[in-house]
């Protein structure tokens, strides 16, 4: 499984950065199907300050895409060209603000999040505990489970644009929709604000454990994977209409379709991500013959071939 920069990388001049910058940097390591290419660059910054500077300095015809804890993305074979900007721990901060309202660093992870919320006795977001990512890809893809989204918690979000611009975007411009915002291509969320009810620390604890048990029992944590790999279609739940397809256990090379939950794709050992987005389209396409239903990917998929 090769990793390598889909260009010459020394044809983009970067900017001067405090922070760390790759060239050429594997992303199979960041990402959970432990698959795909390089990274052109790999920025990292050291602040928001520095995150804006580079991408105001930064030439406007390169691409660049914001990478969380990699478990919802196939990145393909052949690498991810232009910039990869990946939020470490200086964005990874989460406090209440009041009785209510948390601020929640765009790196910080669901179970920071929720845990924070627990010991501040604010309820309501015990669902972000379930999600596997930080709190920029739950913004960015109106991220949920059993039963909430971040439509449902979110006040604000303080994002970085392409261009450099800082700005504050409300619920309203967000526009969510199922699995979708309408957050610009290139802007990296770098905080946001969520808000919650007042709540029993005890409470809340038993409802997180509850959550957590619930996942341990029905999904594949364990193994390489994607988290769920098909948005649920109006009137469906994606995974029996996968399982109905006959795809329980199908496989392709070392990607697999989960036995324990048919909504997850694995990779057994060394399998590329051609295989596994392959495998995808397989199982997409024997939906569609089974049942007529053609499902959505809810996997981010990006990069080029290999």
């Amino acid at each position: 499984m090769g990793c390598r920069a889909v260009v010459n990388a020394d044809a983009i001049a970067m900017p001067a950065v405090r922070g760390r910058l790759t060239r050429s940097a594997p992303l199979a390591p960041l990402v959970w199907f432990k698959a795909g290419g390089a990274a052109e660059w790999l920025f990292e910054p050291a602040d928001v300050d520095d995150l804006a500077d580079f991408l105001a300095a930064l030439d406007p015809a390169v691409m660049v895409m914001a990478l969380g804890l990699g478990s919802n993305l196939i990145v393909r074979d052949g690498g991810v060209p232009g910039v990869v900007v990946r939020l470490g721990k200086a964005f990874a901060k989460v406090e209440a603000i009041d009785a209510t309202t948390l601020r929640c660093g765009g790196g910080a992870s669901g179970i920071l999040v929720s845990s924070t919320a627990r010991d501040a006795g604010i309820g309501g977001v015990e669902f972000l505990r379930s999600i596997p990512g930080t709190v920029g890809g739950f913004v960015r893809m109106n991220g949920g489970a059993y039963g909430r989204e971040v439509k449902d918690v979110l006040i604000e979000a303080d994002v970085v644009l392409r261009s450099g611009e800082r700005r504050t975007l409300s619920l309203g411009d967000l526009g969510y929709t199922y699995r979708h915002s309408a957050l610009p291509d290139g802007a990296v969320v770098v905080s946001a604000i969520f808000r919650g009810m007042p709540a029993e620390p005890a409470a809340i604890q038993t409802e997180m454990d509850r959550i957590a048990a619930a996942r341990e029992a029905s999904q594949p944590l364990r193994s390489k994977t994607g988290g769920s790999t098909f948005k649920n279609p109006d009137g469906h739940k994606a995974w029996a209409l996968v399982d109905a397809a006959g795809c329980r256990g199908l496989r392709r090379g070392d990607a697999q379709v989960s036995e324990k939950h048919t909504n997850f794709l694995l990779n057994l050992g060394a399998a590329t991500s051609a295989e596994i987005e392959g495998l995808g389209e397989e199982v997409r396409d024997k939906v569609k013959a089974h049942c007529g239903v053609t499902l959505e990917w809810e996997i981010q998929r990006v990069g080029v071939g290999a």
